[in-house]
């Protein structure tokens, strides 16, 4: 019985390392096979290449926003400073216009004053100038 068994064993054994036989159809298979994996990878190096050139258009794109968004910002800080200016100058022209006639208001303002003093002294001394200022309310 071993030695049925052993035999058995060794049988399978030659079975098992028997070489099973490459054909020329086998061989014409794999070169077509390495023929299209060659045809793959010169496509993906094309989509490489393409990926490359999108990437670099992508950048290009890119440092054009960069330069309209500096430009936006020189034109709004343009914009702004010219607004500055003209506002500055209209309050400063203002001002200036008006100053004369606020000078002169004061002076005007000063003179009423010592007219009213001037009218409530002298009424003081004429009876008649003080019935008047009463009637004006003044005194």
């Amino acid at each position: 019985m071993r030695k049925f068994i052993l035999l058995l064993f060794c049988a399978n054994l030659f079975a098992q390392s028997k070489e099973i036989p490459f054909t020329l159809e086998d061989r014409d298979r794999l070169i077509r096979i390495e023929a299209k994996l060659e045809e793959m990878e010169k496509r993906f190096e094309q989509i490489d290449k393409r990926f490359e050139e999108i990437n670099r258009r992508f950048e290009e794109i890119n440092r054009r926003f960069e330069q309209l968004t500096q430009l936006f910002i020189g034109i709004v800080a343009a914009f702004a400073g010219i607004v500055a200016v003209t506002i500055g100058f209209a309050i400063w022209d203002r001002r200036t216009a008006l100053s004369p006639y606020i000078r002169r208001s004061r002076e005007i303002e000063e003179r009423e004053e010592i007219l009213e003093k001037a009218l409530k002294e002298f009424a003081k001394v004429e009876p008649k100038m003080s019935e008047i200022l009463k009637k004006l309310g003044i005194l």
